[in-house]
């Protein structure tokens, strides 16, 4: 399992570099957006604040185009470029045309034939956005388990998107999900619990320690 910031803010990634435990970076066209920084400028800076995958998504509608920015982004971010490609007809060719080359991770997946066609275009990652499923189909994590079904035995990992708290993070993981892509505040509220917060006061209040000596 790896975690993942979703983010294209440098100071972001920054922070997420520092928790120790984050694992590379997703982007997408709306988060790059949030910078007026050149693509290509913030692209290389992730690249430098993780050791692990940068994902870029491309934004080119025609087959020929897909695959000439796929090899663009290639060229700017290098071995750990994954391109995330979104979930249609034109999209599943340039999977099976750049999977070979470069990974690939479908994204913006809304059903389980979409998962099964990702693994045969030769995806590494199927994206399901998880909360906007719940609100577009009634049940995110229901499509997670059907998604985990298809590709049970299969090479390619699901990576959930789109959660919105502790639960529903761990809820797509006991789904079937592999990875978690959040942002930096979700990631961060992984890691406190109210009943946590209240045991470690207790300890320092009553308690003894090296630094206490």
């Amino acid at each position: 399992m790896s975690i993942y910031l979703d983010s294209a803010i440098a100071s972001e990634a920054e922070a997420a570099r520092e928790l120790g435990w984050v694992k590379g970076i997703t982007t997408n066209p709306t988060l790059l957006a949030k910078s007026d920084l050149p693509v290509q400028t913030i692209l290389k800076r992730l690249t430098e604040l993780t050791t692990g995958p940068v994902f870029y998504q491309l934004t080119a509608s025609d087959l020929k185009d897909m695959i000439t920015e796929g090899r663009a982004a290639y060229d700017i971010i290098g071995q750990q470029t994954v391109l995330k490609i979104p979930a249609s007809l034109v999209g599943f060719q340039a999977v099976a045309a750049l999977s070979p080359e470069i990974p690939c991770a479908v994204t913006a997946i809304y059903s389980a034939s979409q998962a099964a066609v990702s693994q045969e275009a030769g995806a590494k990652y199927a994206i399901a956005y998880v909360n906007r499923a719940t609100k577009l189909l009634g049940d995110g994590i229901a499509l997670v388990r059907e998604m985990a079904s298809v590709l049970a035995g299969s090479n390619t990992e699901i990576l959930a998107a789109s959660i919105k708290s502790p639960q529903e993070a761990a809820a797509s993981l006991q789904a079937g999900a592999h990875h978690l892509t959040l942002p930096l505040a979700m990631l961060q509220s992984l890691t406190t619990h109210e009943l946590s917060l209240q045991t470690i006061d207790e300890f320092a209040k009553n308690g003894r320690g090296i630094l206490q000596e």
